[in-house]
């Protein structure tokens, strides 16, 4: 381009794009960031637009040492948008339940570890009236838990014993 390294190393911050590099993060930043700015009524497109740039986990999955600050900084930024959008589609006056799944199952392929999405899977199975729907995302989440060994959120817990009408911690 002009002579400039596009992959430059910085002496105390280690690699960083050159500003004249542009890259899918960069569209995924400026179409989330248009989206949550104009709000449920207009900015949805954007914010889809955004989530349809993501394909699978993201660099590698912070397998290089140098990607995994920023790896970090994208998965957090994809779960937001797709919760976002889940959010707005759920309880928006037009809703549309697909758009909300398409949206979560697209962030889990990025990340499968995020609970706030099971929260919005299980909120959006329940709202379409689809128990068996809400059941696989507790499963799928309940598997995810053990493999990280970790135990469930109690906002997850709560969001459970609201549909099913249980306290979780007797059971």
């Amino acid at each position: 381009m002009d002579g400039e390294p596009c992959l430059p190393r910085e002496r105390t911050t280690g690699y960083r794009l050159s500003p004249t590099v542009r890259c899918d993060w960069d569209i995924f930043q400026h179409l989330a960031q248009q989206g949550l700015r104009k709000g449920p009524d207009t900015g949805l497109p954007d914010l889809e637009a955004a989530l349809a740039l993501v394909r699978g986990r993201p660099l590698n999955a912070g397998a290089l040492p140098w990607a995994t600050s920023l790896y970090h900084e994208i998965i957090a930024r994809i779960t937001d948008t797709a919760h976002t959008i889940a959010t707005w589609h759920r309880t928006g006056p037009r809703q549309n339940l697909d758009a909300a799944r398409r949206a979560i199952a697209t962030s889990l392929d990025a990340d499968d570890t995020a609970e706030l999405l099971y929260q919005d899977w299980i909120l959006t199975e329940d709202t379409a009236g689809n128990r068996a729907g809400v059941l696989h995302a507790i499963d799928t989440l309940q598997a995810v838990n053990r493999r990280l060994d970790v135990d469930m959120q109690p906002d997850t817990e709560a969001i459970i014993s609201s549909i099913f009408g249980t306290d979780l911690s007797r059971t």
